[in-house]
């Protein structure tokens, strides 16, 4: 049996998310109080056809929110494999879907506002959030965002994934970061017109980078930093590590040191994908998740 818990906040996508994991075999229940998620395994029994449920717990259980920890590590107990996965974006792009959807935040009562709502919500959903892998939704369209939930879900069940992140620094920090790494002072392939249109992914670039000593030597640090805590983290009971590595535009310098350090992870035996959050950022982006 597998189990995949989605949380997260009002807006940041949890119902696409769990419309994803059905359209891919999973049965779902939207906001299970987490008291019922052990009686609900009991029901189905481990060994029944219902092998993959997926469940949504937020904040309109807030007042038994407290449990589910306890609910976790009961799982972990059974030997059951569970997935936290937790939904998040940036606060100006919450406020912006709820106001242009016009729903009801779950935390409104008539007094607060929209903002008042999305901060308490911080601060319930804060220890779910600390356990889960994180992804940030602001500029993600659905189709994305089904691909980000298709690795999740797909990933085996080995104690620690490295989750390497390219981004750029022009369009804000990813909010969904363990470790963030600033690569801006490195030689930028923009100021070559002639190689400037093609990404870190590309020939071009990745010959040009793998020729500057300084690359080769942030590859070498951002590793020797990391890789003694890796352990420490999947210890912590952590199934994901986000790192993030930044550029001006997260197209060229971040997607190339993101890819290498993928592949000396890899290299030495972790767990590991990659993902570019704005290395296309030209095409349009759906942000109605």
């Amino acid at each position: 049996m597998q189990i995949i818990l989605i949380s997260g906040f009002a807006g940041a996508g949890k119902s696409t998310a769990l419309k994803i994991l059905e359209d891919n075999g999973y049965y779902c229940i939207d906001n299970l109080p987490p008291p019922l998620l052990i009686p609900l395994i009991e029901t189905y029994g481990i060994a029944s056809p219902m092998q993959k449920i997926a469940i949504s717990v937020d904040t309109r259980s807030r007042s038994l929110l407290r449990q589910l920890p306890h609910a976790i590590q009961k799982l972990n107990e059974l030997k059951i494999e569970n997935k936290i996965i937790f939904l998040e974006a940036q606060h100006n792009i919450l406020i912006k879907r709820y106001s242009e959807t016009r729903r009801k935040h779950p935390l409104s009562d008539g007094k607060k506002t929209i903002n008042d709502c999305i901060i308490e919500e911080q601060e319930l959903l804060y220890p779910i959030g600390n356990i889960a892998h994180r992804i940030d939704t602001s500029d993600l369209s659905a189709n994305e965002l089904r691909r980000l939930i298709k690795q999740i879900v797909d990933a085996n069940s080995s104690p620690l994934h490295i989750v390497l992140q390219s981004f750029g620094f022009k369009y804000g920090l990813p909010i969904d970061s363990d470790f963030i790494f600033d690569v801006r002072c490195l030689p930028n392939p923009f100021y070559n017109s002639e190689i400037r249109e093609f990404t870190g992914l590309d020939e071009p670039i990745i010959n040009f980078l793998a020729k500057q000593p300084l690359v080769n030597k942030m590859i070498d640090d951002i590793y020797n930093m990391v890789s003694p805590w890796l352990n420490e983290f999947s210890q912590d009971n952590r199934h994901f590590v986000t790192i993030s590595i930044g550029c001006t535009g997260g197209k060229h310098r971040s997607v190339y040191i993101a890819e290498q350090l993928t592949n000396l992870l890899t290299k030495y035996g972790y767990k590991t994908m990659v993902r570019h959050r704005q290395i296309h950022k030209d095409n349009k982006i759906n942000n109605q998740l």
